[in-house]
């Protein structure tokens, strides 16, 4: 059992499916599959089902979490190393669903610290406690819950969440709408995986309703641009405007208490995070979010 094999197995692992694995290590489909089958036979264990579709077993999933932690203590072991050799800062690698709110915090942490190598990643809030658990990306900034198991949570700012209309729709007239008189609107919205589908989704399942979506996309960023060029209406934070008050929509607020978003940094509980991020978790815990500079 060598770190190759290890690395390849995790590959396989979550993506179940060998081919698309192979592209993704650049080698042979059937190298790859031999590569799996000594693995299991040093294992003494299958690690995957094989009838039908390629799944990942029980066994397969215990034995992943251990080589997850294990790859990623051992990367992390090298940027330690790294880090002491070159007497430098570091490198800080920062997941959130989407960085527009991110804009000003990153632009002044690096005029502070040029120095420091930033990485950010973009991913929903779903695959944030296995990226945080495998030592993939140190920090992570979520819009909703995520399982806190092995993880330590840190709020960072709440604000309410608006529902955008273009400058001619009915409501733009409107200080304040109920969910219930949206049944019949046309929605603009992120994927499921993201928080404001998540929070539209709760605001009609409230009301025994579901919302008629017309538009759906992986860049939450972009609903507002798309309410501003008329094709519906859709769930728009505050940040949004305040980044861009030149977009040609109207926010009106919804009346309803939940409708709103927390945002928590998360990071690896007894991690030993790099002095590049430990300056950019500081620098988010402090951040004035809503002057747009430090407390």
């Amino acid at each position: 059992m060598d770190l190759t094999m290890l690395t390849q197995f995790l590959a396989v692992a979550r993506r179940e499916h060998l081919s698309r694995a192979a592209d993704e290590l650049h080698v042979a489909q059937p190298s790859l599959s031999r590569t799996i089958a000594r693995l299991e036979r040093e294992l003494g264990a299958p690690l995957f089902d094989r009838a039908g579709r390629l799944r990942l077993n029980d066994t397969g999933k215990l034995f992943a979490g251990y080589v997850e932690r294990a790859l990623g203590e051992l990367d992390a072991g090298r940027r330690a190393v790294a880090e002491v050799t070159r007497d430098g800062f570091g490198t800080v690698r920062l997941a959130s669903e989407t960085f527009l709110t991110f804009t000003g915090v990153l632009a002044a942490f690096k005029r502070e610290y040029p120095a420091v190598d930033v990485r950010l990643n973009q991913m929903p809030a779903a695959d944030m406690a296995r990226h945080l658990r495998a030592r993939e990306v140190d920090l992570c900034v979520s819009s909703q819950p995520i399982p806190t198991d092995g993880l330590v949570a840190e709020h960072l700012f709440d604000e309410q969440v608006w529902l955008g209309v273009p400058l001619d729709h009915p409501l733009a007239d409107r200080k304040s709408v109920r969910v219930d008189e949206l049944a019949d609107e046309s929605f603009v919205s992120a994927s499921r995986r993201h928080w404001q589908r998540q929070l539209l989704d709760r605001l009609f399942a409230a009301h025994n309703r579901t919302p008629r979506i017309v538009c759906e996309g992986d860049e939450p960023s972009t609903i507002a641009s798309l309410v501003g060029a008329g094709l519906g209406v859709g769930l728009v934070p505050g940040f949004a405007r305040r980044i861009d008050a030149s977009m040609p929509l109207v926010l009106v607020a919804v009346d309803d208490p939940d409708c709103r978003r927390t945002v928590t940094l998360y990071q690896g509980a007894d991690v030993r995070l790099s002095r590049a991020a430990r300056l950019m978790r500081t620098m988010l815990t402090e951040w004035d979010w809503f002057a747009g500079e430090p407390d």
